[in-house]
C-alpha cells in the first residue's frame, strides 16, 4: 500500500520540462507529523516553493517499510528533479533507486552512505555534538550531581555518538557531575529501536541510583526512558525530534530535545540543486526545542554559542564515528 498527499503547493506542472524544477519528500513510517525530520523536511520544501526555489513540491508518507522503494520511484517516474528521503531506514532503498533513475537527484536525510553516486547526496547531523550539548544542559539541571544517558545499542554508530557525546559534554561542563551511560546491549534485534520496556526499566533503575536528569536516544526505546523520567518527576532531555511535543503528557519531564535542522538544510540543498550544482554530502545544523523557565536566558544564549563553536570546530567532542 502506498500513501501520498497532494498538497496545495503541488500542481500539474510537467516535471520533465527543463524550466520546471520539482522536489519531493518520501517519509519513513513515522509520517509527516513526526515532530522531527519528516515534518521539518516538508517545511523546508514549502519554504523552497514560497521562495521560488522549486515550482512543484509534494510528499508521500510511507505506511510500510516495504513501500519505500516504490514510493521513491513514484516521483522519479514523474520526472522529479530532486527527491529527499528521510531517516536511516530508507538508506538502502534510496541507494537502489538512485541507480535506477540517473536523471533524478536523491538526498538521504540522516543517511550516511558508504557508496557514492553522482546523483546521490547524504545529509547527516552530528549526533556527537547533539549529545555533547545535552550533557552540558544536564549539568545545569542536576542537583544530585548524577546524570544518565539511555541509548540503543552502541553497535549503531549514531547511538554511540549520541551517548558518548553526552558523556563528553558533562565532563566538559562540570567534572564534579557523574555521567552514567547505559546501552541496550545483547538485546533482541527484533526490538531494535522499539524496546520501550527496556528503555523505561533502565531509566527507572538509573533514577533509583540517584540520577535526576535522563538523556535518551534510540526511537521508541529512548522514549521509554523519557516516560520513566516524567513519571518519576525528574528532568529528561530528548533527541532525534521534539520529544515533548511527540510524547505529550507522558513526556512532561522533557525540558528540551536536540535534533537536526532539516528545514533549513532542505531549502538550501534545493537552492543549490536548482542552480545546477551536483549532489554532494553535507553536515546539517543542530537546533533545540524551547528550554524551560528554570534555564535563564543567559544560559540559552550560551547554549546557542556552544552549538556554533561545536559546528566551527572551536570545541571538539572528540568522539569517534564508531565504537572502537
Amino acid at each position: 500500500m502506498m500513501g501520498w498527499a497532494i498538497t496545495a503547493c503541488s500542481s500539474s506542472s510537467d516535471c520533465f520540462r527543463e524550466e520546471v524544477f520539482c522536489a519531493a519528500l518520501v517519509t519513513d513510517t513515522l509520517g509527516i507529523d513526526d515532530h522531527g525530520i519528516n515534518q521539518d523536511a516538508w517545511a523546508g520544501l514549502l519554504d523552497a516553493k514560497e521562495n521560488q526555489l522549486a515550482d512543484r513540491v509534494e510528499y508521500i508518507e510511507s505506511v510500510d517499510a516495504r513501500d519505500y522503494e516504490k514510493n521513491i520511484a513514484y516521483f522519479a517516474n514523474l520526472g522529479f528533479d530532486l527527491i529527499f528521503t528521510s531517516g536511516i531506514s530508507l538508506a538502502d532503498a534510496t541507494l537502489r533507486t538512485a541507480d535506477l533513475y540517473p536523471d533524478s537527484s536523491f538526498a538521504g536525510l540522516s543517511q550516511p552512505f558508504e557508496e557514492s553516486r553522482p546523483n546521490l547526496a547524504s545529509l547527516t547531523f552530528p549526533e556527537d555534538q547533539m549529545g555533547f550539548a545535552a550533557g552540558v544542559v544536564a549539568t545545569q539541571l542536576t542537583t544530585t550531581k548524577i546524570v544518565a544517558a539511555v541509548c540503543e545499542t552502541s553497535g549503531i554508530g549514531s547511538m554511540w555518538r549520541y551517548c558518548e557525546g553526552f558523556r563528553a559534554g558533562v565532563k566538559y561542563a562540570d567534572e564534579s557531575v557523574t555521567a552514567i551511560v547505559v546501552y541496550r546491549e545483547n538485546g533482541d534485534r527484533e526490538k531494535l529501536f522499539i524496546d520501550e520496556t527496556w528503555g523505561y526499566d533502565t531509566g527507572a533503575e538509573l533514577i533509583n541510583r540517584g540520577a535526576d536528569v535522563i538523556f535518551a536516544a534510540g526511537g521508541v526505546t529512548g522514549q521509554g526512558a523519557l516516560r520513566a523520567a516524567s513519571e518519576y518527576g525528574v528532568y529528561a532531555i530528548g533527541a532525534e525530534r521534539d520529544q515533548a511535543a511527540e510524547l505529550g503528557e507522558s513526556g512532561s519531564g522533557v525540558v528540551t530535545s536536540f535534533y537536526g535542522d532539516a528545514r533549513f538544510e532542505v531549502q538550501e540543498m534545493t537552492r543549490r540543486m536548482r542552480e545546477g550544482e551536483k549532489a554532494r554530502a553535507g553536515v546539517g545544523a543542530i537546533k533545540f526545542a524551547n528550554l524551560p523557565a528554570q534555564i535563564p536566558p543567559s544560559a540559552i544564549s550560551g547554549l546557542e554559542a556552544l552549538l556554533t563553536m561545536l559546528k566551527t570546530g572551536q570545541i571538539q567532542a572528540n568522539i569517534p564515528p564508531e565504537k572502537p
